[in-house]
């Protein structure tokens, strides 16, 4: 994770620094030419890349929290595992969490939960004040401890 802070600082977003909106997700993808898609699906959402094109689709019954933390995560796929070349898929939430998941997932948490609310506030003050969801404060503290970031 920690190799992709310069990759992830050129976004000039806010990232960790403020929560991230929907809005802020699309203007991203619309710079980096991602074409975003929601709709019904039978998986939260996945990235896939074909011909060198880029593609995030979003399942369109996902609540806001969780509609928001899908789109960075998918996001992080792009941003951090994207293929040069080829056709590649990644979906949200099938098969074992491996490193690119975890990967995604952090990128997601930081950019939802800046890390100025993980070091001035408790996660019971975060879930009643935001309305964050227990699981998700939880690693993002892990995050936190294990990066600092």
């Amino acid at each position: 994770m920690l190799f992709f802070l310069d990759q992830i600082s050129e976004l000039r977003c806010g990232w960790n620094k403020k929560p991230l909106s929907e809005d802020i997700f699309h203007r991203l993808c619309k710079r980096r030419r991602i074409t975003v898609v929601e709709m019904p699906l039978r998986t939260n959402g996945f990235y896939y890349c074909v011909k060198g094109r880029h593609y995030i689709a979003i399942d369109s019954k996902l609540k806001r929290i969780e509609k928001l933390f899908v789109m960075f995560h998918e996001f992080g796929h792009y941003l951090m595992h994207a293929p040069d070349t080829g056709t590649t898929a990644n979906f949200h939430g099938v098969g074992t969490r491996t490193r690119k998941e975890r990967e995604a997932d952090a990128f997601a948490l930081c950019a939802l939960i800046p890390k100025h609310w993980i070091e001035g506030r408790s996660a019971e003050e975060l879930h009643e004040e935001e309305g964050l969801p227990v699981n998700m404060l939880k690693e993002r503290r892990e995050i936190y401890e294990m990066y600092r970031i």
